[in-house]
């Protein structure tokens, strides 16, 4: 990476924090700088997405044109914060002109630090207003917070920032080497700036074109403007800060306290599935983000009005949702319909007597505008959320005729069958592997039951109605491994806090059971919904972390209430003691369990075989398969040494593409020309394998020779080959 594209590499960090300041809320909400990261994160999200729909459909995907577009969006986000700035300075200059009363009850509702209440009390009513006369300095509030926190508040904030920064190293160091993403995430990403524009290509693996590219979208400002992948692994690890930030202000928004949120961020930062995708260029981090940012924006219409700005901000995480991972959506859209409803009876409430219209006519009039006025805010929200994803879902539905795409990809993620007795299969199986833990005879115990269930009711547990692809349950789930790793600690966390929500909601947030109870409701709903529309599949844990991030929330608060009774109670009885050592002993495993993922999990890891200090770069690249890396490398050698530039491949649906875009680059560093001598696009012909200079191959030998022209000369091994024409 060169020292001009690391310079550019920080433009759209450095937008994202003038963007921060700039859009820090004006009305008083719980925890506005959090909200602020949000409004931030979706500006700087949508942003990206739109520029590379616009340059992509002006074939302008190149350095220069991103190098310019960043540093324009910079400017403006300078010129935004800086018009904040003076605008806060004017008002400051106003509240020292006021009277001593008026200075007095200023400072009265001047926000508490770091922005986070004190432990178990309610989030304040207001704790954002616009800067005062006498507003404290962000790292004096800091300090004054941590030296007022209790020892178990602080060890909570240590291990979160702790995890955050040895992900950031890890994140740094380890080259890109998740499966999926040498199938297709990455492959993707060099075909864009390959052709310069998002049309489809012609390819043996149709996820490189039909599965939703936001995450991608992202990646690729970073491959333009550092000409490699070394910063790919951040685009997951910002989306795990995101993540953390939004669970931690919906906790508050849920009536939890300082420590319910540092409880909220503690769960789900020792998650052995956040910990190991926050390293990865895998996409369910940053779909889960979205959801996440949706949530907040959703919970802060059940108190008031929704605003202009936070209406496009819930289009944005919709859009940004749909564009990232379809299945994020099972998530957002129960959350935008308690949004609706609870928006549609606010709206019923006159704002004042005097506006309160009179007679029939004004009766069905008052009747008519809170239903008019919900329904356009709705219309808005799917407007800025189509203006995101719609210009995918056109390419999709033009070359599929299907805006979710082939036949082959419709059918072989969601459910098939929804009759009863299926989902109830389902429901249990993805429980099943999400909860599973290291307890052989307990997972096995389990399985069986669930099996024999299955068969006794008449479902197959191993239909392909049901099941995704070829794959038989159960499969262990247990290793920390980022494409399939359980959550029971956290998964059985949220499952109680949901369970409390819903039925003793007044015991756990006395101030806001009815927003609390309505937000577990909304978390039930999602995951019926997912296991009723989702296969059952190994790697299905990851799927489901949008839902995890969701019910963070509902663990933290609840958590708290567990130690807030404990501590009220001056004769606590043996239960309630019993409850409290628990929950500690649950909290010092799941530390454990992060602790743990980061050291030793797979495939990138801080010691042992593997580890990001001692493992060379191909090595790492290669983890998945250590022994295909000799066999890329041979084959790629061969072929830069015969002088070949346009370049055949020949593979199969989950074979790996990403290395050759890598390893055939010139000594110069340009990428390879790398054409499809097969695709499963009807519109989109494969090359002819007479027009190219040469040929790599990665699976079946027999599936090579077959594309190959007479007379060329082929080696190959166990699974990777080449063949040249003669003469090279």
């Amino acid at each position: 990476m060169s020292a001009a594209g690391s310079l550019l590499a920080v433009a759209p960090v450095a937008a994202l924090l003038l963007l921060v300041h700039a859009l820090r809320p004006r009305d008083a909400v719980t925890a506005p700088l959090r909200l602020a990261v949000v409004r931030a994160a979706l500006v700087t999200g949508s942003f990206a997405v739109l520029t590379v729909e616009v340059l992509g459909a002006l074939h302008a995907l190149t350095p220069t044109a991103f190098a310019v577009t960043w540093l324009l969006f910079l400017a403006v986000a300078a010129l935004a914060a800086g018009w904040r700035h003076r605008r806060d300075a004017a008002r400051s200059g106003d509240a020292h002109a006021a009277t001593p009363a008026q200075a007095l009850v200023g400072a009265s509702t001047a926000p508490t630090a770091l922005d986070v209440t004190s432990p178990g009390a309610p989030p304040p009513a207001a704790d954002d207003p616009e800067p005062g006369p006498d507003r404290e300095g962000r790292w004096t509030r800091l300090s004054r917070y941590w030296r007022t926190a209790s020892r178990g508040e602080r060890l909570l904030a240590v291990t979160v920032g702790g995890l955050l920064l040895v992900e950031l190293v890890v994140a740094l160091l380890a080259e890109p080497n998740n499966f999926d993403s040498q199938t297709y995430h990455l492959p993707k990403v060099e075909h864009w700036v390959l052709q310069g524009g998002l049309e489809f290509w012609p390819t043996a693996i149709h996820r490189q074109v039909t599965i939703p590219p936001g995450a991608e979208y992202l990646l690729l400002h970073l491959r333009l403007l550092t000409d490699g992948d070394r910063l790919y692994n951040l685009v997951q690890w910002g989306a795990g800060v995101l993540c953390l930030l939004a669970a931690a202000r919906i906790a508050g928004q849920l009536g939890g306290g300082r420590r319910a949120q540092l409880l909220t961020a503690f769960v789900l930062a020792t998650t052995p599935m956040v910990v190991l995708q926050a390293t990865s260029t895998q996409t369910d981090l940053v779909v889960a983000a979205w959801v996440a940012c949706a949530a907040t924006l959703a919970l802060d219409g059940l108190q008031r009005r929704t605003g202009l700005g936070t209406l496009l901000g819930l289009g944005a995480a919709t859009g940004l949702t749909a564009v990232t991972k379809t299945s994020g959506l099972i998530g957002v859209g129960p959350l935008l319909v308690l949004w609706g409803l609870t928006q549609l009876r606010l709206a019923r409430r006159p704002e004042s007597p005097q506006s309160t219209p009179t007679g029939a006519a004004g009766t069905a009039a008052a009747r008519r505008v809170p239903l008019v006025r919900t329904v356009g805010a709705s219309l808005l929200i799917l407007l800025v959320a189509a203006t995101v994803v719609g210009p995918f879902l056109a390419r999709v539905t033009v070359e599929f005729g299907h805006p979710l795409g082939p036949p082959r990809l419709r059918e072989s993620i969601p459910m098939e069958r929804h009759d009863p007795a299926s989902i109830l299969v389902n429901v249990l199986r993805i429980g099943h592997t999400a909860f599973d833990t290291p307890l052989a005879p307990l997972r096995h115990a389990a399985a069986t039951a669930i099996v024999e269930g299955a068969e006794a009711i008449g479902v197959d547990p191993q239909d392909r109605e049901i099941t995704f692809g070829r794959e038989i349950f159960p499969e262990p789930a247990w290793y920390p491994d980022e494409d399939r790793v359980a959550f029971p600690l956290a998964g059985s966390l949220a499952l109680l806090g949901a369970v409390f929500a819903l039925a003793r909601p007044g015991r756990i947030s006395p101030t806001r059971a009815g927003p609390l109870r309505a937000y577990a409701a909304v978390l039930v709903t999602t995951v019926l919904l997912h296991t009723a529309m989702i296969k059952w599949q190994p790697w299905g844990n990851r799927l489901l972390l949008y839902a995890l991030v969701m019910a963070a929330p509902l663990a933290g608060v609840w958590l708290d209430a567990v130690f807030r009774r404990r501590a009220a109670a001056a004769g606590a009885r043996p239960r309630r003691s019993i409850a409290v050592l628990t929950a500690v002993a649950v909290l010092a495993t799941s530390a454990l369990a992060g602790v743990l993922a980061v050291s030793y999990g797979f495939p990138r890891r801080l010691v042992g075989t593997g580890s990001v200090f001692t493992t060379a770069e191909w090595d790492t690249r290669f983890l998945r398969r250590p022994e295909w890396t000799d066999e890329f490398r041979w084959a790629a050698e061969a072929v830069r040494a015969s002088g070949a530039r346009r370049i055949g491949l020949v593979e199969q649906n989950d074979n790996w593409e990403y290395p050759w875009w890598l390893l055939l680059r010139d000594a110069d560093g340009r990428p390879p020309e790398l054409v499809a001598l097969q695709s499963v696009l009807p519109e989109r012909p494969p090359a002819d394998p007479s027009s190219v200079d040469a040929i790599v191959c990665t699976g079946p030998e027999a599936a090579c020779t077959r594309l190959v022209p007479a007379g060329w000369r082929v080696e190959y091994r166990d699974y990777v080959g080449y063949a040249l024409p003669p003469g090279r």
